[in-house]
C-alpha cells in the first residue's frame, strides 16, 4: 500500500495498487471493497470514481484512506468501516451493535410484499418485526409497502436507537414502533396482541457453526445477532410458540432461515397450527424464507379462490 507522505496518488493509481494488493491477501470482492472506502474518503458515488480516475487525493484524503484500508485489512467488515450498508436499494446505517444486512434477506421483503397483496389496498396491515436490528426489514417493509404499520422489537437498546435513525432518514418513522423487548420473555404485552402479520430474521447459527464462520463475522458482528448459542433452531420454537397470541386468524409469518433449515422450521410451524406453508428461495437457490398462514377467517384479507 503506498505511503501518505511523499508521492502524489490518482484514483485510478490508488485504486489499482489497493486491489491488486487485496487480492493477493486473498479478500473476495476486492474491487468492490477498494471502491467503497474510496468513494466514501472522497464523499463520491462508486460510478463517479471511473469519471475521476486523474485526480490527485490530497495528503489528507490518502491519510484517511490508509487508515480505513488497514482496519479492512485486519477483517473489519467494510460496512461498518463506512457506516452504511445498502439493503433493498436504501442505504442503512451500521455499527457493530447489529447484523449487517445481507442482499438474501430481501427474499423476505420480497414474500412480505406478496402477502400484503391479499389485503385491500386502503387496508392498514400490522406487522410484527422480531429481532429488529439495524430496522432493515421493519423500514423497508412500512418504505415499500404503504400500508402497513409496523412494531419492531429487539432486545438490545443500541440496535433499537440506530433502527430508530434509520426510520427517520427514509420518513417512515410514524408508522414503525420500535420497542425493547426479549423474546423469550412471553409475559410482555407485546406478546399478547395478535398482528396481521410476523417476520423475523432470528439468529440461526448454530454453536458449532459459528466457530467455522468467517473472521469478519465471528470477530466483529454482534454474536448475539448471529447464533443462538445453541441448535440454530431456539428462536424459531419460541416464535412459534408464541404464534396463537401474536398472529390473527388468517394472519401470516415469515421467517428467514439458514441453510438445510427450511424443512425443520416448516415443521415446526405446522406444529404451531400453521397452514398454506411456502417455502422460498433466495436468488442463489438456496431455501430462505419459510412463510405460512394462521387458520381462521381474517378480519382484513381478502381471500381468492
Amino acid at each position: 500500500m503506498p505511503s501518505e507522505q511523499t508521492r502524489v496518488w490518482t484514483v485510478r493509481e490508488l485504486m489499482k495498487s489497493a486491489i491488486d494488493h487485496l487480492q493477493r491477501k486473498g479478500f473476495e470482492e476486492a474491487r468492490l471493497n477498494v471502491e467503497l472506502l474510496l468513494s466514501h474518503v472522497l464523499n463520491l458515488q462508486r460510478i463517479q470514481l471511473y469519471l475521476s480516475f486523474d485526480k490527485p487525493l490530497t495528503a489528507e484524503e490518502l491519510k484517511r484512506f490508509r487508515q480505513a484500508y488497514e482496519r479492512r485489512l485486519k477483517r473489519e467488515p467494510v460496512q461498518y468501516i463506512i457506516g452504511s450498508a445498502n439493503f433493498m436499494g436504501l442505504q442503512f446505517c451500521v455499527d457493530p451493535h447489529v447484523l449487517i444486512p445481507r442482499p438474501e434477506t430481501e427474499t423476505l421483503i420480497e414474500q412480505l410484499i406478496l402477502l400484503c397483496q391479499r389485503y385491500p389496498g386502503d387496508q392498514p396491515i400490522g406487522l410484527l418485526d422480531i429481532g429488529t436490528g439495524s430496522g432493515n426489514i421493519a423500514v423497508s417493509a412500512a418504505k415499500y409497502i404503504k400500508q402497513v404499520h409496523v412494531t419492531s422489537i429487539d432486545i438490545s437498546v443500541e440496535a433499537l436507537n440506530l433502527a430508530r435513525q434509520n426510520a427517520r432518514a427514509h420518513g417512515v418513522d410514524a408508522r414503525v414502533n420500535f420497542i425493547l423487548a426479549d423474546i423469550f420473555d412471553s409475559s410482555l404485552e407485546i406478546f399478547h396482541k395478535p398482528h396481521d402479520l410476523v417476520v423475523s430474521n432470528p439468529p440461526y447459527v448454530s454453536l458449532d457453526e459459528w466457530e467455522q464462520l468467517q473472521t469478519e463475522v465471528r470477530e466483529f458482528e454482534p454474536s448475539l445477532a448471529v447464533t443462538d448459542g445453541k441448535d440454530g433452531f431456539q428462536f424459531y420454537r419460541e416464535i412459534a410458540s408464541l404464534l396463537p397470541a401474536i398472529l390473527h386468524p388468517g394472519g401470516s409469518i415469515a421467517l428467514e432461515v439458514g441453510y438445510g433449515q427450511a424443512e425443520k422450521v416448516a415443521q415446526l410451524l405446522q406444529t404451531s397450527g400453521m397452514q398454506d406453508l411456502h417455502i422460498a428461495n433466495d436468488l442463489q437457490g438456496i431455501q430462505r424464507v419459510v412463510a405460512g398462514t394462521r387458520p381462521g377467517i381474517s378480519r382484513t384479507a381478502i381471500h381468492l379462490n
